[in-house]
């Protein structure tokens, strides 16, 4: 979740709450809304009274159940009398059922040969997996659509009476609406062995992925037979309180669906389960499902949608999120490396979240019946806080889906800039030049975004933002003369940046501080010395900065030898190393001149000392030193050149003995004739 989802999340959950607490008044007429608002402190006591009133119907509608289905058994045989009888009916219906059979297999059968060249088919990138799932699906849905058009087609062509017909469209679209939902399910989560798990939409184990398909498919199979029953059993003329107590007595199936998910579904980790926080979480959720129930049968629609919504959009958020992540996954490379992540992944995760979060208001105002059309036209203040918070709510979407696609465009520019072995010295200056202005620019566009979407999504709520803006204006300039500092530090760096003087990867010093620069902030330079230590830099205090990786390094070094060598042979010997490093395959793109000696620097006492030159690319001077420094010993030991230092000669014999005393003497001389140190006083 970025930064600008975090206010997402807010305004949603605040319109949520907002419709929860005002949306039974916002849903009247004018006229009732007067009379609502002058009973307002007897409201919930009316709720009260009305669950109270639904609840006693329900109890005196059960002993009137048995009679209700006898009437409903009654009025289908009456329906099926003048067709061939109740056992004509019923195999009508088969033979739709038959008829839709034949038809979803000859659609099978024409698109078998597509369905082996799908399966052959490599996967090289996303848009060969999104094609895959898309025609493999679409083959599905075709087949599916040639049962639907033979089942009702028949069924149509029935001369049924409306009774019979109604009755039999609902059991086939609650049939069509299991088989659609288990070819969701199965296109989802790939619950059987092969290569084609590699293209399920949410990456799951088997066993989890079969629980999940059987489990969801029961409850939704459940929930449409309910549905299709309640249809029928309505236009054969059952009466409204006896499908209220069968819809309620039938959503203890679903309860119970639930429940067994809940206490049944596969974790990842087994041992972080076991705990009694997992035991109280599946007691809560239970309990949880339980209550949701009794509202529902308590009528209390306010309430029951809103614990929908507020319950299912989180998980089907995350859900959305997970599944998007997977199926947008880049492939390999050919190299076995992971690939970037596209800008397309992130618009379908982020553009799935917001589509998601509109779905659960739009299914929240659909359950309260409320009218967002009259409602827009209200001038009320609940209808102007509604107006500025959906208003809000669309306008941070739209930021927090601007921000992460500039995100990954950013980041995945980041990832073709890094460094790389042969490129060109044009194409690594740009690359660097990308990798040390694009965190900043991207820091810069992330600050702007935020206020101008919180300015925007203020606005919209009714807020006056002239005198903010005034007001932070104000504000800045105070805050500007208290952190002259930090402002000097923004400023330095900004004329850094547009000078170019570094980058990120080059080694630079500064005063005392030297190192490779590693990142960038908005008022600061981080630099990793090459012994470890990281220095956090102010830009403001920065100064001159000497930049050692930039274009070529001149190695200059100064070698002695002894007056006895051979200088010429000396030469000859440093050109040939020269040439032989030159011709190195892992030196010669790093050498731009050869090493060549210059000449005679200057007579030492005891040397004379050469000069060496050569030029190479920045860093890798110390590499090639190295190796030159080593082949010149080599090869001077070989040749008789002797590498000068300071030696000290002393003379034999008697004269020695002479010499010796006589110095001797002469330092005990010197040391009489010195005057002595007074004494402390």
């Amino acid at each position: 979740m970025t930064l600008i989802g975090q206010p997402l999340r807010f305004i949603a959950t605040a319109m949520l709450v907002l419709f929860a607490v005002a949306g039974p008044t916002a849903a009247q007429t004018p006229a009732t809304a007067t009379a609502t608002d002058s009973a307002s402190p007897h409201y919930l006591a009316d709720r009260l009274a009305a669950i109270r009133d639904h609840s006693a119907a329900l109890i005196e509608e059960v002993p009137n159940l048995p009679g209700d289905f006898a009437r409903v058994a009654a009025s289908f045989a009456a329906g099926a009398e003048g067709h061939g009888g109740v056992g004509r009916v019923i195999l009508g219906f088969v033979l739709c059922l038959v008829a839709g059979l034949a038809v979803e297999w000859l659609a099978r059968r024409g698109a078998a040969r597509l369905r082996e060249r799908l399966q052959t088919a490599a996967i090289r990138n996303v848009g060969d997996r999104l094609k895959r799932i898309g025609i493999e699906t679409g083959v599905e849905a075709a087949a599916l659509l040639g049962f639907a058009v033979g089942t009702l087609g028949v069924l149509l062509w029935h001369n049924w009476p409306v009774v019979l017909r109604e009755s039999g469209i609902s059991l086939l679209l609650a049939l069509l609406g299991l088989r659609l939902a288990l070819l969701m399910l199965t296109v989802v989560l790939r619950p059987h062995d092969g290569a084609a798990r590699s293209l399920a939409v949410i990456e799951l184990a088997v066993p989890a992925a079969r629980f999940w398909l059987h489990y969801l498919g029961g409850f939704v199979g459940w929930f449409l037979f309910g549905w299709a029953v309640i249809q029928a059993l309505r236009v054969l003329g059952m009466p409204k309180p006896g499908l209220q107590l069968l819809a309620y007595l039938m959503g203890i199936g679903l309860v119970a669906i639930a429940v067994a998910i809940i206490w049944r579904r596969p974790v990842p980790a087994p041992s972080a389960e076991s705990g009694p926080g997992s035991n109280a979480g599946r007691w809560t959720a239970s309990i949880l499902a339980v209550v949701m129930w009794l509202i529902w049968t308590a009528s209390a629609m306010m309430i029951f949608w809103f614990l929908v919504v507020a319950i299912a959009l989180p998980i089907a958020i995350r859900v959305g999120h997970e599944a998007a992540r997977h199926v947008m996954r880049p492939v390999d490379n050919d190299d076995g490396t992971q690939g970037t992540v596209s800008v397309a992944s992130v618009f379908v995760e982020q553009g799935l979240r917001a589509a998601l979060i509109v779905g659960g208001i739009w299914v929240l105002l659909w359950g309260w019946n409320l009218d967002v059309g009259a409602l827009a036209g209200q001038e009320t203040g609940f209808s102007k806080l509604v107006r500025g918070g959906l208003h809000a709510l669309i306008i941070l979407l739209a930021a927090d889906l601007a921000w992460s696609l500039l995100k990954a465009l950013a980041d995945n520019a980041l990832v073709r800039a890094q460094a790389a072995e042969g490129l060109d010295a044009e194409e690594t200056r740009r690359r660097g030049r990308i990798r040390t202005l694009l965190p900043i620019g991207r820091n810069i566009l992330f600050v702007v975004l935020v206020v101008m979407a919180g300015l925007m999504a203020l606005a919209s709520l009714g807020v006056e933002i002239g005198p903010l803006i005034a007001s932070a204006s104000v504000i800045g300039v105070a805050i500007g003369f208290g952190a002259q500092t930090i402002v000097r530090d923004i400023i330095s760096g900004v004329f850094y940046m547009l000078d170019d003087a570094f980058r990120v990867g080059e080694y630079i010093q500064s005063g005392s501080y030297k190192g490779n620069v590693e990142s960038f902030s908005l008022r600061s330079v981080k630099l990793r010395h090459q012994r470890g230590p990281l220095f956090t830099i102010p830009f403001g205090t920065l100064g001159a900065v000497q930049n050692m990786s930039r274009d070529w390094v001149m190695v200059k070094d100064q070698i002695g030898i002894t007056y006895d060598s051979d200088v010429d042979k000396a030469k000859k010997l440093i050109k040939q190393i020269g040439i032989e490093l030159a011709a190195d395959p892992d030196l010669a793109p790093k050498i731009l001149q050869p090493l060549k000696m210059q000449g005679i620097e200057q007579f030492g006492e005891y040397s004379i000392n050469i000069r060496m030159k050569m030029m190479t690319k920045p860093g890798e001077q110390f590499v090639i030193r190295r190796r030159a420094n080593a082949m010149i010993k080599k090869a001077f030991d070989e040749n008789g050149i002797k590498f000068a230092f300071p030696t000290v000669q002393l003379a034999g014999g008697s004269k020695k003995d002479g010499d010796t005393a006589e110095a001797e003497a002469a330092i005990a001389a010197q040391r009489m004739m010195k005057p002595k140190p007074k004494a402390a006083e």
